[in-house]
């Protein structure tokens, strides 16, 4: 090769350098690439194929085509029967190929597909950088069967600086396909924190991530009484808040996710591995992704989130996924905090309530009702309607105090000062209930935990005078220094908790949302004809934890 054709080659090597470091434009930076290549060298027609996971065997580059490989808008260019495709998918091509002879141009002539002015080789040379591997830079000269060691330098020298350019564009898009992952989530976020009731986060959550990613389904899954309980389902735009058990041994991926507490990228293996999920209302797919939900990293439920695509979830990074699952957790934990704060505030205004009454209103009834009593004494039968009168004044007052004093209890009930159970013993045996009490364990309960407890016992004892047959209720208290629990035990007639899944009656709602509210969860054991037993744990360790933070941040 003559000093002038290198010198034209290393000009025209520079020339390519900048095009490729000018865009990223893929496709347009490639045929400019071609132009220049064909240009400086004596070669008549090239082409480019970049293997994409996504789209196949694709030739996204082209110039000076023959008539016989640009026919119907280069549909024979997109084909996979070619030497240098099937050589490179086995890795066998790791250098440049000095001639293939080309089964495209071989089926173009069988198949008359037009002229191929004379070309019946190509050569081939792999674009590669490092490690990554993208596709391959093929040319081809009218009659040419061989071509030089310079010309194959050459095509060398050019295909590095591709592959080089194509690993730029690669990390470039994935840093730009990032950002706009991450400005979601930041849109995803900003709207869940605007949801003020926490019994529609579930699903206004779910539709929200759905719509926001184009994701066609997402599920969320939250584990109590042993199993994984199905909050909210969102599946092609349509919600779905019916509360639906999982055995968590069926729960394929979800039960990976929540017992591995790790993402879990799953990929469809036939009916059978997701028929348990599909049972519950979530559609067969060709991808997912389960991703654990935790509080001081553990877990406390998934978000399930699946595509009929097979590919739709390989892409993103585990960083932005556990970022996803992490500030919904700390949404739906803020929500409590917020819940907890309201509840207290209404428990103070509460007790204030029930002391101004005390302190005005029944002080003066009771002084009303003494004045009547005392103004029948005086008259001592002289006027008989006056007399009649006072006494009904008498009763009044007294049933108005009565009512009054159940009305203040209700607000502030003055046992719970002496204790919970006492409380709750009295509350019931107002009721015509005989309560049997026990205590396992001495520690001081934090206010909110007893205030729950407290809530949740009325509204079970209140279960047992309307429904279970029986006038007896067991009450059972266990603290420790990780946690508490409240049993409420009847041996009436029961009922069948299948009947009530997903349809919970407002009384049982309120109790496990108290439950829930507080880290805790609430169980139901019963059946026809057997003991129905109310249990609702909560752990102390993260009470006291919330307070302590919630004093260090005031002034």
């Amino acid at each position: 090769m003559s000093r002038e054709i290198r010198a034209n080659e290393l000009l025209a090597l520079k020339e390519i350098a900048e095009m490729l470091n000018s865009t990223n434009e893929r496709d347009t930076m490639l045929n400019d690439v071609l132009v220049k290549l064909l240009q400086v060298s004596g070669f008549t027609a090239g082409w480019i194929f970049i293997m994409d996971d996504c789209a196949g065997n694709l030739c996204v580059a082209a110039q000076n085509l023959p008539p016989a490989l640009s026919a119907d808008n280069n549909e024979l260019m997109c084909g996979k029967d070619c030497s240098c495709i099937e050589s490179y998918q086995h890795n066998k091509l790791e250098h440049a190929v000095n001639i293939m002879e080309c089964k495209r141009i071989a089926n173009a002539v069988k198949h008359k597909l037009g002229d191929t002015e004379g070309i019946t080789h190509h050569a081939t040379v792999p674009l590669n950088a490092g490690k990554d591997r993208f596709g391959l830079l093929n040319v081809a000269t009218q009659g040419k069967g061989h071509f030089s060691e310079d010309e194959m330098a050459l095509l060398q020298a050019v295909a590095i600086q591709i592959g080089t350019a194509l690993k730029r564009i690669r990390l470039y898009q994935a840093q730009e396909q990032n950002a706009i992952l991450y400005a979601k989530l930041g849109d995803v976020i900003q709207r869940i924190n605007s949801i003020q009731d926490i019994n529609q986060l579930p699903l206004k959550a779910v539709r929200i991530i759905g719509d926001t990613f184009e994701w066609p389904h997402v599920s969320l899954f939250m584990y109590e009484q042993h199993e994984l309980s199905l909050r909210a389902h969102y599946t092609d735009k349509r919600l779905d808040g019916k509360w639906q058990s999982l055995d968590i041994d069926q729960a394929g991926p979800v039960r990976t996710a929540y017992r591995d507490n790790r993402i879990i990228i799953d990929t469809y293996h036939g009916v059978d591995s997701c028929a348990s999920l599909t049972s519950i209302g979530i559609p067969p797919y060709g991808s997912a992704a389960a991703i654990p939900l935790r509080i001081r990293s553990h877990p406390i439920g998934v978000l399930f989130i699946s595509s009929p695509s097979n590919i739709q979830f390989e892409h993103y990074h585990e960083d932005f996924m556990y970022s996803l699952g992490d500030h919904f957790t700390l949404c739906v934990e803020n929500l409590r905090i917020y819940e907890q704060r309201s509840e207290l505030a209404l428990m103070e205004e509460r007790n204030r309530v029930a002391r101004d009454l005390h302190d005005s209103v029944i002080q003066k009834i009771f002084s009303l009702s003494f004045l009547a009593k005392g103004a029948e004494t005086v008259l001592a039968g002289n006027e008989p309607v006056v007399q009649r009168s006072l006494q009904e004044i008498s009763h009044i007052s007294q049933e108005v105090l009565k009512e009054m004093r159940s009305l203040i209890w209700q607000l502030h009930p003055a046992g719970l000062e002496n204790g919970l159970l006492p409380a709750l013993k009295h509350y019931g045996q107002a009721m015509d209930l005989t309560i049997y009490e026990l205590a396992e364990g001495v520690k001081d309960l934090p206010r909110a935990i007893e205030e729950a407890f407290w809530r949740i016992g009325q509204e079970a004892l209140n279960n047992v005078k309307k429904h279970s047959g029986t006038n007896v209720a067991h009450i059972r208290l266990v603290k420790s220094d990780t946690g508490a629990s409240l049993e409420i035990i009847d041996r009436g007639n029961g009922f069948a908790t299948d009947k009530i899944s997903g349809k919970l009656t407002m009384g049982l709602t309120s109790m496990r949302e108290r439950a829930e509210a507080l880290g805790g969860e609430l169980s139901i054991s019963s059946g026809n004809g057997n003991s129905t037993v109310i249990k609702v744990t909560i752990p102390i360790a993260v009470i006291v934890e919330k307070c302590s933070e919630e004093k260090e941040q005031q002034p």
